[in-house]
């Protein structure tokens, strides 16, 4: 089981987004939708009665979740998710890549050019038309390997250089966690200091994360645009996570938090599905702050 699923929230496009995702990323696929109750939304979802409120789907086998809701928050560049062509696994991949960033710069924006850059031969950064970011990278092979997909987060704004202070304070909440890459600005880059980090990834319950502190100034920052859901096996990895998290009592609701950076996490229990069964669940779910399974009935 993936352990931490990144949830992308849709302005009313969330299933529209996870099928463009199935047809232009290779071994991908739309694996679950469900829908908002029919009845007893409170007056800001009323519109969305009976329609998807969550739209699942898998690229290469990793799980996204598709938020289907409003206008609220919209998805920024402070997380993208790295993509690792790597020639050592797919002998076509430069074209694979080239390809797929076509399909994904289409009515969308590039950030960074598809170009030669000092960090690889072939690379690019878009946002796609659905605001997500991608960064598609011709991988060396002669490094240690990396899956396909790496959520990367990019510390700018107010979060500016605290990439470092991150690294090492996921790598001690979550067990088992080690940090791999790490590389730092020799010398001043914008607003990133020497010393702050150029790029770093670290893995957490077997999956990778990178991490950098932004070279340019940013006028965006985390939000719940992405968040990182944690599936949880029993209220007490909840409770833990919870208190390990949440530093900011005014984003807490129905599971949501957000920790010292402004990241948002979901922790949830991993049979929430099931659990949302229940003729009163989601009124439960929407009177929470952290989840407490017994509530629901």
């Amino acid at each position: 089981m993936q352990k931490i699923i990144p949830n992308l929230w849709f302005d009313h496009t969330a299933a529209e987004a996870a099928t463009f995702y199935a047809s232009v990323f290779p071994n991908a696929r739309v694996t679950d939708t469900q829908l908002y109750p029919d009845e007893g939304l409170p007056d800001f979802q009323a519109e969305f009665a009976g329609k998807e409120i969550t739209v699942s789907f898998e690229i290469d086998g990793y799980s996204f979740i598709a938020i289907n809701a409003g206008p609220e928050f919209p998805v920024n560049p402070s997380i993208s998710f790295l993509l690792n062509f790597d020639p050592s696994r797919d002998p076509d991949a430069r074209a694979h890549l080239d390809q797929l960033w076509a399909a994904l710069a289409e009515s969308g924006q590039v950030m960074m050019p598809l170009g030669e850059y000092a960090h690889s031969p072939h690379f690019g950064w878009v946002q796609d038309r659905y605001g997500v970011s991608w960064q598609l990278m011709l991988t060396n092979p002669g490094g240690e390997p990396r899956p396909f997909i790496v959520p990367t987060l990019l510390f700018g704004s107010t979060a500016q250089n605290r990439a470092g202070e991150a690294a090492a304070y996921y790598v001690d909440i979550f067990p088992g966690s080690r940090v791999g890459t790490d590389m730092r600005y020799p010398e001043q880059a914008g607003p990133a200091t020497p010393g702050s980090v150029m790029f770093a990834d670290i893995e957490l319950f077997g999956q990778w994360f990178g991490l950098m502190d932004a070279s340019v100034e940013q006028d965006f920052t985390f939000n719940c645009g992405v968040s990182l859901m944690i599936q949880c096996a029993d209220q007490a990895e909840i409770d833990r996570y919870w208190d390990a998290l949440s530093a900011v009592p005014e984003a807490e609701q129905c599971g949501w938090c957000a920790d010292r950076f402004g990241l948002s996490w979901q922790v949830v229990p991993a049979n929430l599905g099931d659990l949302m069964l229940t003729g009163d669940s989601y009124a439960a779910l929407m009177g929470m702050k952290k989840i407490e399974i017994a509530a629901f009935g």
